[in-house]
């Protein structure tokens, strides 16, 4: 199977719902990442990160009904969801806190899902994640390139435990999509553009099950912000049939990463 070439690096993110302790919008995880990290230092971000050959790996051993590679980034969303919040989302089998802290410490020793799986004979649910959106920023100033899938997953109840890992992140909070938006304009969090605008479309969901349904009907084709002009100054962009309420934002406003 043909890689991507070598500047786009393969990741996988992972928009985590639960229900609102309160009733209203659902709540989505976002993680704050370390100020010390070469990308997206500082912001605000779902969790995730990028496709280990390990996840490739398992991908090829399972039977899944998937592309290989699609597992794969289903895979890696999982693995790096489990390092960095302790949510054990995606494993078919009924995961309690206790199990969900020995399989995340597991896996930060293993540096690998696979042989926690089956040390404790668990198994994944890949069809658990939905896919809702594709990016990467070809022809941006940026050292690296991540060609990032994000997925939607549902946790349903909002009796969980998570914790920071202590190395790439040092925030841990649970949000409405408004909510962070909100927060970003008080200056409270900063958002890069991707993250900017995905928070923008999820807004528009009372449900998961609406995000869900919108997720069906709208492929996750790539998006590749472009810069082009819009009323005499230079604009970020992305397409207008992508699903997305907001598709522009002034290239001097618009954070990077």
């Amino acid at each position: 199977m043909a890689r991507l070439q070598s500047e786009e690096i393969p990741a996988a993110t992972l928009v985590v719902f639960r229900h609102a302790a309160t009733g209203g919008p659902p709540e989505i995880l976002m993680v704050v990442r370390s100020r010390q990290m070469s990308f997206a230092g500082g912001m605000a971000v779902f969790p995730g990160g990028r496709v280990d050959e390990a996840d490739r790996d398992l991908a090829a051993s399972l039977d899944h009904g998937l592309d290989e590679d699609e597992a794969a980034h289903r895979i890696a969303a999982i693995r790096e969801t489990i390092e960095e919040t302790g949510l054990a989302v995606g494993i078919a089998e009924p995961v309690d806190a206790g199990t969900a802290a020995a399989i995340r410490k597991d896996l930060l020793e293993q540096g690998a899902i696979a042989p926690v799986l089956d040390c404790r004979k668990l198994s994944l649910d890949l069809g658990a994640l939905i896919p809702f959106a594709r990016w990467c920023p070809r022809g941006m100033d940026h050292s690296r390139i991540f060609d990032t899938r994000f997925y939607l997953a549902d946790l349903g109840t909002g009796d969980v435990e998570i914790a920071i890992d202590q190395t790439e992140n040092t925030r841990l909070f649970w949000t409405t999509a408004q909510a962070a938006l909100d927060a970003a304009d008080a200056c409270e969090i900063s958002l890069i553009f991707p993250t900017r605008r995905n928070l923008e479309r999820l807004a528009l969901f009372a449900t998961f099950a609406d995000a869900k349904a919108q997720a069906s009907e709208i492929p996750a084709t790539m998006i590749v912000p472009e810069i082009a002009d819009r009323d005499g100054k230079p604009t970020l962009t992305i397409p207008a049939d992508a699903g997305y309420p907001v598709t522009h934002e002034p290239l001097d406003r618009a954070m990077r990463g």
